[in-house]
């Protein structure tokens, strides 16, 4: 027989239960936000570039001395690193969707799924990436950075580390995950706050394997984003400074020249001037601002032929028109969720002559039961009932329409979230 006492200490223990499934289960859906980055770090050297542990600090001074970073690794951790700074980029994005959403009181404390993290940052689900997740918020925690960027006038410089702490909540009963709550610093999440201090960046950023391309992807972005068509032009030497790299200058060199020749970077066009001289430079220009150059400089198109000319002409050859049924298989591909595959012969803006960013919509509008993935439809029909499909994928193409950089890597899962959160404001108007 339970006592009045007990009663009342199991609802207590039942009651706390609640509050702590309700504050982390009915988080807002984070896993597809747009991508932000705070771009005091993208340009200068506050990450290691290398998955080795790094012990050897970091130590920059700007050429006008105007500027000074000091990285300082764990003895036990090692070096936050370049792939570490992922979690920070999800975090600003996390932050900078609530101010987006117009969340009030904006803490510097996030709650947030560790699931929705991962596959956000596209290091997967499973138990070894959980483990590589605190593995990373253990070095995040641990480094150490001084710096006098943002610095005021009554202090010289600043002395923090990434985060200030995490806790991963776990319910004692049934070991399900409560969530996660990560504490940023008060110098990231102030400069993360300001609007004017982030910027938005490919969702292929996370598909960049190497340490100095993901480093380079963030000083591109940074350096040629306010640039147009004449890009940003720098020494291989200041870039060389400005990553923190350990690499010598000549294994640097040979590295950027690679990175160069591939010319696969997202968003970023790479071109080396002067690569033969002792000191070449790299210039960085963002290819949507080529596209839009190539398109100004491209001449008029011909008239079209009649049928009774191209019955009789026999010399034309592929590259005299695309076919308009492949340029809306591209399209019928992308609402699937299918990746196109590169063209092998880029043109002159570093993309394929048939991108389909570019390509003509179908002559009649998609049905949403026809263009999704059939789990999916059925599981927005079931969970999100009452609504137009069909109109609320109107919509939502048109979002992507009009912010090409934020293309889903999944157009099905993607449209399931954009369902989810129409459903959630505007549930009570049904």
């Amino acid at each position: 027989m339970t006592t009045a006492g007990d009663g009342t200490e199991l609802k207590t223990t039942l009651k706390e239960r609640k509050v702590q499934f309700e504050m982390f289960f009915t988080l807002p859906d984070f896993s597809d936000i747009s991508l932000r980055d705070y771009q005091e770090t993208m340009q200068r050297p506050f990450f290691s570039l290398s998955k080795r542990k790094r012990i050897k600090p970091i130590e920059y001074v700007s050429p006008d001395r105007s500027v000074t970073v000091q990285v300082l690794p764990n003895s036990a951790y090692g070096m936050a690193t370049i792939w570490d700074a992922d979690i920070m980029i999800y975090l600003a994005s996390h932050l900078n969707e609530l101010r987006e959403r117009g969340a009030n009181d904006i803490s510097p404390v996030i709650r947030l799924q560790p699931g929705d993290l991962l596959k956000r940052i596209c290091w997967g689900t499973s138990g070894r990436a959980y483990e590589r997740l605190v593995s990373a918020l253990d070095r995040l925690q641990a480094t150490t950075i001084k710096t006098n960027i943002r610095a005021s006038k009554k202090s010289r410089e600043t002395t923090f580390s990434w985060i200030d702490s995490y806790t991963h909540l776990v319910d004692e009963r049934t070991q399900r995950s409560l969530g996660m709550e990560i504490t940023l610093s008060k110098w990231f999440f102030d400069g993360v706050m300001d609007k004017r201090n982030v910027l938005s960046i490919s969702p292929l950023y996370f598909e960049i394997t190497s340490g100095l391309g993901k480093w380079l992807y963030r000083a591109s972005r940074k350096h040629a984003g306010g640039h147009g068509a004449d890009g940003f032009t720098i020494g291989f030497e200041t870039l060389h400074q400005k990553s923190g790299s350990e690499s010598s200058f000549p294994v640097f060199k040979r590295k950027l020249l690679d990175l160069a020749r591939f010319n696969d970077l997202p968003d970023i066009s790479l071109e080396v001037i002067d690569g033969d001289s002792a000191k070449p430079k790299l210039k960085m220009v963002m290819r949507r601002h080529l596209e839009d150059k190539t398109r100004r400089l491209r001449p008029a198109p011909l008239p079209s032929l009649a049928a009774s000319d191209r019955s009789q002409r026999t010399d034309h050859t592929a590259d005299d028109m695309i076919d308009p049924r492949l340029a809306q298989g591209l399209i019928a591909n992308l609402s699937r969720g299918l990746r196109v595959a590169r063209e092998p012969e880029p043109d002159t803006a570093g993309r394929s002559p048939l991108n389909p960013r570019r390509s003509p919509a179908p002559a009649s509008p998609p049905r949403a039961n026809k263009v999704l993935d059939g789990d999916v439809y059925a599981a927005i029909r079931t969970d999100f009932p009452g609504w137009d499909y069909d109109e609320l994928m109107r919509r939502f193409d048109a979002f992507l329409g009009s912010n090409p950089d934020e293309l889903p890597r999944n157009y099905s899962k993607r449209f399931y979230g954009f369902v989810k959160e129409h459903h959630r404001r505007n549930k009570y108007r049904l």
